[in-house]
């Protein structure tokens, strides 16, 4: 755009809608900052830093047009609230999510390189969230899969139940021992299966009496290389680590090398299995007590029914859409995704009970 030229109202407000955005994502990115050590602080004040060459820009173009700071939109503000308060990846989903949506690769009035920094830097919060979703990816995955397993499973049971005709008493017991039995069930299989997978990962780490052993094998004739082989190296790179190694024993004969380990995704099994164990309780049980509520407030018949798939919907949709933020991906699509395939099961098993009511009939 030709600077000499006057612009017109719309384009000073798009420059100062630009500018407030990049003064409070470099603000968002210094609020996570705080809480972060390391390289991860460093990251995310470089980012803030670049977000303020960006603002500098706007500040620029709008010169003496800009009487007064420019009002942050409403996304922008919470962004900042979610940063402030709590620092966690579900506020680095979501700006992973915000530097996706950048217009400056159609707009004229930003330059070419700040179009491409707003990608590289969807990139940057997409390894940062990356290393925020490895760290609780056991606990959360045992705490959605909990919650929705006993959102769509106790619906189903109460409204497979309740349409055989049975008194809205029995509905209630029914759901009640639903959910204790479901939420049990979830914790020890997922105590079981945490557990296990840990044993398998320790399985897989190198023994403390081979690292010892290192500091005794025959220099010429030893079996070291076929340690990096079997776990998956190539023969002249083994035997070059395995070289390397002896090479650089102490005069102790102490062992300064390592054995070579696997790219184990270790991620997995963060948490303890206990941890896991109690997530999927809690989160089995809140997610199974919601189709109760209507029965338990003393409800009966087609409005319950009603009343229940309407607050399970709901938290389905929300179960979904927590998913997307924390994946990346569409919340909208993630959403709906959790809605139908809970509504399929539940309809399914309502019809079923109908027809079994019928036939008691």
């Amino acid at each position: 755009m030709d600077l000499r030229q006057e612009p017109s109202a719309a384009t000073v407000r798009r420059w100062r809608r630009y500018l407030a955005d990049e003064r409070a994502e470099a603000q968002i990115y210094r609020d996570l900052a705080v809480r972060r050590v390391g390289e991860e602080r460093a990251i995310l004040l470089a980012l803030a830093d670049a977000e303020g060459r960006h603002e500098a820009h706007w500040r620029e173009l709008l010169g003496s047009r800009l009487r007064s700071e420019p009002r942050v939109d409403i996304r922008t503000r919470v962004l900042g609230f979610f940063a402030r308060r709590f620092g966690s990846v579900f506020t680095l989903a979501l700006m992973q999510r915000a530097e996706s949506r950048t217009p400056y690769a159609a707009d004229d009035d930003a330059t070419d390189s700040m179009a491409a920094d707003e990608r590289i830097h969807e990139e940057v919060v997409r390894g940062l969230a990356a290393r925020g979703r490895s760290r609780i990816s056991g606990t959360f995955r045992a705490a959605v899969f909990g919650a929705n397993d006993g959102l769509v499973s106790n619906l189903a049971l109460v409204l497979g139940v309740g349409a055989t005709g049975v008194s809205p008493q029995t509905v209630l017991f029914t759901g009640v021992a639903g959910l204790l039995a479901g939420a049990l069930s979830m914790a020890a299989g997922e105590y079981v299966s945490v557990h296990s997978q840990r044993e398998l990962l320790a399985g897989s780490r190198p023994s403390a009496d081979a690292r010892r052993a290192i500091a005794a094998l025959d220099v010429d004739a030893n079996e070291l290389a076929l340690v990096y082989r079997a776990r998956g190296m190539a023969e002249e790179e083994a035997q070059a680590r395995a070289s390397a190694v002896l090479g650089g024993r102490d005069t102790l004969g102490v062992d300064t090398g390592a054995v070579a380990t696997t790219d184990v995704d270790e991620h997995e099994a963060v948490g303890t299995a206990r941890s896991a164990a109690l997530s999927s309780f809690l989160f089995f049980a809140s997610g199974a007590l919601i189709p109760v509520l209507p029965w338990l407030f003393g409800m009966a018949g087609l409005p319950a029914v009603l009343l229940a798939a309407a607050l399970v919907g709901i938290a389905l949709l929300g179960t979904g859409t927590v998913i997307g933020l924390l994946s990346g991906t569409s919340l909208l699509s993630r959403a709906l995704r959790q809605l139908l395939i809970g509504y399929g099961a539940a309809a399914l098993t309502y019809v079923l009970g109908l027809l079994f009511g019928a036939q008691l009939g």
